[in-house]
Order: C-alpha cells, then sequence, then structure tokens
C-alpha cells in the first residue's frame, strides 16, 4: 500500500522563503484503485498506519521558488531535519534520547521566518549537505521531499546521515514498526520499460506517440501577436521583447556589415570554424552545377534550372541555451544557394545585444541583418515585415511550440510565406545491441533529453543489452550534468523497448519515424538499406549524435514529432525553388501535338486544343 500526499504552496514569501503550507489532497493507492480523501488529519492517518500491516510512505511535495531554513531551533545530534522543523508532539510510546521525532506527515506546516544562516550551511542539489548543527536555506526550482517511511530498520540507532552528500538524512525512531524519519530529494525518474512482443494495436499506436503539444491553445496565444505585429510593426517587436526577453531595444533590427567583430576565446572561434568548413563542404556538393536536360522526344527538350529564393528568415533559438550552431546549420546553406537577403531572428540578451558566438557565426556565414527578437513576435515580423524588418518569403529553423505555431499559421496567412517543415521537441532513437557500451548509451540518450522537458528519448535494446547498467549510466550522468533536472523531466515520458529481433527494431523505428536515428550496433553500415524514416541517422559505435550536431557537415535542423515520415531535414534544396523549361522545335510539335490536342479534347478545354492544332495548321501551310 503506498500513501502519497501532494501540498501545493500557498503562499511564499518573495525574499522569506515558506510562509505558509497546507495539505490539499491525500491519494489513497491500493491494488490498482485510486480514491481521494478530504478531511485528512493526523488522528486519521494514525489510525490508518497503525491497523495496516503493509509498509507506507507518506509523501510530502513542497514545489515553489524558495525553502528557508526548515530548521528552528538548532538540531540536536539524533534529531531528524524534518522533526525540528514541523515542531510536534511525539506519540506517547516513542522512547528515545534527545529531541522528539515526530509524525511528519502529519503535522500542518507551520510558518516560518528566516534566523540568521550559518556560514556552513549548504543544502545541496541532491540531499542535505551540512552539519546537523546548520541551518539550511536554498534556492531549487522543486523542494525536496518531506518523507516518513515504515521500514525493515532495526529499533536501535542509525547514523543520522547515511552518506556525505547522500540522498537523505534520516533519525532513527523506536517504537511500533521501526520508523525512520527523513528529508529527501524527489526520486529520480526511471525511463520505463516495455516488451515490443507484448503490445499491440492500440498501445502500439500510444507507444509510438510523442508527448501531445495542445496547439489549438497555443494558436489562440500566438494569434493576437501575429494581429499585432502586423498593425504596429516594430514597436509591438519592442513591446514583446521587452516583455518575454527583459530587454529595451533601440534598434529592432541591425545590419550585420555595420557590427564590429565580436571578440571570442580562440579556441571557440577555431571550433566555429571546423564546423563550418564542413557544413560549407557536405552542402556545396548538392549544388547542381549543371541543369537537368531530357530530350522527351525528338525535338521535344525538357529542363529542370534552380533559383535562390530571394529572401530567406533563419531562426535562431536563444532562450534556454543560446545556440550559434544554428546560425550555421542555416546561413552556410542559404549562401551557397545565393539568397540575397539573410535575415536572422534571435533573441537578445539582457542589454539588447546578440550573443557574441550567434554574431560570429552570423558573420562567417554572410547574414545579412538581424531582428534582435524570439518567439511568435519575431516569426510574425520576417512574414510581414517591419519598418527595419525585411519581409522573407520563407522562414527556417527549430523553435519552441510558439514558434511553430507561428509558423504554421502565417504559412496559411496572407503573408504568403513558406516554412522548412513543422517542428516539435527535440528527439532520439538509439538501437543498440549487447556490444555497445552504456556510458555511451546512456550519454546519446541524454543529449537529447538535456534540450527540454518536453523532449523524448527511446532505446530499442535488442538481446544482451545489460539494461540496469545502462539505467545506471542514465542516472549518473544526470546526475553530474548543469542541465539534469530538465534531462530528468523529458525521462518522465521517455521508455525503453525490448525487441527479439533486428526486423523488430528497424520495423519500430521505421513506424517511431525519429528525429535522430542512433545505430548503435555490430555491422552498423548493414542497417541502412532498411531504414527508411529518420532525419539523420548516425551509424556505428563512435558516431554520437552530437557530432551531427555541431559539425559533421549534415544538418541539424531535422523534422520531428514523426514528421521525418514525410519530411527531410534542411538541405541546400531548401534554400531554393526549381523551373521547369521547354523548348519545342516545328518537328517537336509535330511529333507532339497531335496527343496533345486529342488529350484537351477528353477534358473539354477547348482552348487548349486549339493552341495545338492552329500552330500544327500554321506549320502544315508553311507559316
Amino acid at each position: 500500500m503506498t500513501l502519497t500526499l501532494r501540498s501545493e504552496q500557498q503562499e511564499l514569501a518573495r525574499r522569506t522563503g515558506v510562509k505558509e503550507l497546507d495539505y490539499r489532497r491525500l491519494c489513497y493507492k491500493q491494488s490498482n484503485s485510486r480514491q481521494s480523501f478530504q478531511g485528512f488529519n493526523a488522528a486519521s492517518l494514525r489510525e490508518l498506519t497503525s491497523s495496516s500491516s503493509a509498509c507506507f510512505n507518506i509523501t510530502l511535495c513542497i514545489r515553489g521558488e524558495r525553502m528557508s531554513s526548515l530548521v528552528r531551533p538548532p538540531l540536536g545530534p539524533r534529531t531528524s531535519l524534518a522533526s525540528q522543523a514541523l515542531n510536534t508532539n511525539p506519540p506517547s510510546n516513542q522512547t528515545r534520547s534527545g529531541p522528539p521525532v515526530t509524525d511528519a506527515a502529519c503535522a500542518p506546516f507551520p510558518s516560518f521566518g528566516r534566523p540568521p544562516r550559518s556560514p556552513t550551511s549548504q543544502l545541496g542539489r541532491r540531499g542535505f549537505n551540512a552539519s546537523l548543527q546548520d541551518s539550511c536555506s536554498r534556492t531549487v526550482d522543486q523542494y525536496p521531499f518531506l518523507a516518513v517511511g515504515k521500514s525493515a530498520l532495526p529499533n536501535s540507532t542509525k547514523s543520522n546521515f547515511l552518506s556525505q552528500g547522500s540522498e537523505r538524512l534520516a533519525a532513527p525512531r523506536s517504537g511500533k514498526g521501526g520508523v525512520e524519519m527523513s528529508v529527501a530529494t524527489a526520486p529520480k525518474r526511471v525511463m520505463r520499460t516495455v516488451k515490443l512482443s507484448e503490445v499491440a494495436g492500440a498501445d502500439l499506436q500510444q507507444l509510438l506517440s510523442r508527448p501531445r503539444i495542445d496547439f489549438k491553445s497555443i494558436f489562440d496565444t500566438v494569434g493576437p501577436i501575429i494581429e499585432n505585429v502586423q498593425k504596429r510593426g516594430d514597436e509591438a517587436v519592442r513591446e514583446y521583447t521587452a516583455k518575454f526577453d527583459g530587454a529595451n531595444l533601440d534598434d529592432v533590427v541591425v545590419k550585420v556589415s555595420d557590427l564590429p567583430d565580436p571578440q571570442l576565446d580562440p579556441d571557440v572561434t577555431a571550433a566555429f570554424d571546423v564546423a563550418f568548413d564542413n557544413i560549407k563542404a557536405f552542402h556545396a556538393a548538392q549544388k547542381k552545377t549543371q541543369a537537368l536536360v531530357v530530350e522527351t522526344m525528338p525535338g521535344v527538350q525538357c529542363r529542370r534550372v534552380a533559383r535562390p529564393i530571394d529572401r530567406v528568415g533563419l531562426y535562431v533559438p536563444g532562450g534556454t541555451a543560446v545556440l550559434p550552431s544554428t546560425a550555421l546549420m542555416l546561413a552556410v546553406p542559404a549562401g551557397i544557394a545565393g539568397c540575397k537577403t539573410i535575415v536572422v531572428a534571435t533573441p537578445p540578451r539582457k542589454d539588447g545585444s546578440i550573443a557574441p558566438e550567434v554574431l560570429y557565426c552570423a558573420k562567417k556565414a554572410g547574414v545579412t541583418h538581424i531582428l534582435k527578437a524570439g518567439g511568435a513576435q519575431a516569426v510574425a515580423a520576417l512574414a510581414w515585415g517591419t519598418a527595419t524588418c525585411p519581409k522573407v518569403d520563407k522562414i527556417l529553423g527549430p523553435g519552441n511550440q510558439y514558434v511553430t505555431a507561428a509558423k504554421m499559421l502565417l504559412q496559411n496567412s496572407e503573408a504568403m510565406i513558406s516554412i522548412d517543415m513543422p517542428a516539435g521537441p527535440s528527439e532520439v532513437l538509439v538501437i543498440a545491441d549487447g556490444g555497445a557500451s552504456p556510458a555511451h548509451v546512456a550519454s546519446d540518450l541524454l543529449s537529447q533529453a538535456e534540450h527540454g522537458p518536453d523532449s523524448q528519448v527511446v532505446l530499442v535494446a535488442l538481446p544482451g543489452v545489460d539494461l540496469d547498467a545502462v539505467r545506471a549510466e542514465v542516472d549518473r550522468q544526470c546526475d553530474a550534468l548543469p542541465r539534469g533536472s530538465i534531462a530528468r523531466k523529458a525521462l518522465e515520458h521517455s521508455y525503453i523497448v525490448e525487441v527479439e529481433t533486428a526486423a523488430q527494431a528497424t520495423s519500430f523505428s521505421n513506424d517511431y519515424a525519429p528525429e535522430h536515428l542512433i545505430v548503435n550496433v555490430e555491422d552498423a553500415e548493414d542497417w541502412l538499406p532498411n531504414l527508411t524514416n529518420a532525419g539523420s541517422v548516425f551509424l556505428g559505435r563512435w558516431t554520437p549524435e552530437s557530432v551531427g550536431d555541431y559539425a559533421s557537415g549534415t544538418n541539424h535542423v531535422l523534422p520531428t514529432y514523426g514528421y521525418a515520415r514525410m519530411y527531410g531535414g534542411v538541405s541546400l534544396d531548401s534554400f531554393v525553388k526549381y523551373m521547369t523549361v521547354q523548348n519545342l522545335s516545328k518537328e517537336g510539335l509535330q511529333n507532339l501535338g497531335p496527343s496533345v490536342a486529342k488529350m484537351a479534347g477528353v477534358e473539354g478545354l477547348d482552348a487548349h486544343r486549339r493552341a495545338v492544332t492552329m500552330r500544327l495548321a500554321d506549320i502544315e501551310s508553311g507559316r
């Protein structure tokens, strides 16, 4: 039996920490049934737990911006942090030395002031890493849990710290059941595992689906922004940039040629230069040096010629992470294609300036203008044009759901623009066999999970994969990541699929149609002919997805959300359009004309028929 008690913050002071919390819901789960109880109190919980022979856990979830000093007064040598924080009386049968440990989950949370913080106090990111005599405070995205749980611990003593920097600060408690009192962080999310042989039909389709995006509500938000930018231009862009990015702009758009060269670490510029050279080499090779020319029959010549799109808008994200690599991925092929006007849209920094890394890549790749804005307002400015922002013909580049929604709406509007593809959250599918390094597999999964909480990563495991080792590596590596908390949220809706054969693995992958597909198996090249749906494929033990994201030369702007079934990634072709040309001689029209006239007659389009027959008559008469 598991009891979970979740409490939402009622009020948090801006600078003094938690002011007041109360219990909102008690969820009781047993034998796959779930009930919610109102009016829960300490007595009812004590009665329930004392009458139950099953193990139970009660968890209080605290969320907010700041938790300040749950320790008041300072702790004794054998007292848990939670017990002092909650400051209630223990059951009468509790006997032990030191201050009492209480039924923490049964007590209402008191209000807290902000006592002086001990200089040695430190509440670690993943556990209490502090002396028991310390007061503790920290700023976090999600506070630790206060937990009480029955365990198999003896009624004798146990170390207050399970280990230095541990996940849990514990104190023993004598009395019925041997209860351990603890303060612990949120449980780590583990990727769920399914066996492909055990799912089919609707369950399989659910497995193949992505985390749902409610585009209707997003469209409702984005629509007014687009209209406002259409009507008010630069002024609307300034207002939205101040609101969403916290930057007050003097110039909404700047010409790149007017900007000084940014000062960067030489090692950074050298890395960008390597990426630039490789991206340029791969995309330049896609350029057709000669037009396609075919004589379909004597006197009938057909050609296809490429022409660059004159004006393109390139969206370079800059929200949770600055992505100068995207500037290279988009601007390099645009320059090779011959686009005359290349506008990069990217959110500015707080002071209104452009990230120097983005500016360096933009200058090197031949960008003409930079629009200092992000989000739907930037897409709208590119589509409609403003007093300072050139109107473009096509918008390319990845972005969040608001950017994607704006692109989709404007594509079907009077703005008359096209887009590269619909885009969703980042994703990767890894196919691994028993020879794959668990550490490598975990690092590849996390390389996409860290993009955002809505990312999805999937491991398709062939027989022989040590899944326990992979999970342990995911956990260990995630703890070390600066964006580990983001990655863990992505892992909540990610999963592992166990398959029995290579055919099952390729079939599942083709149905899933991932943005990135890593084939970490022996003889990976042999798999390629059977892979049909993927944005970009990474073959072999030594090809991490990261190389494609940055510098191998392929493009990292790829279809997501299953769109790899019908879209390819950005390429040189994304920046050109093709015109077909035909040229007929008299002989050619005489050879082809009768068939055309007959087909026009079948369709009842007599003007079409006459345009051919009149010319044929002139040829016959010698005109």
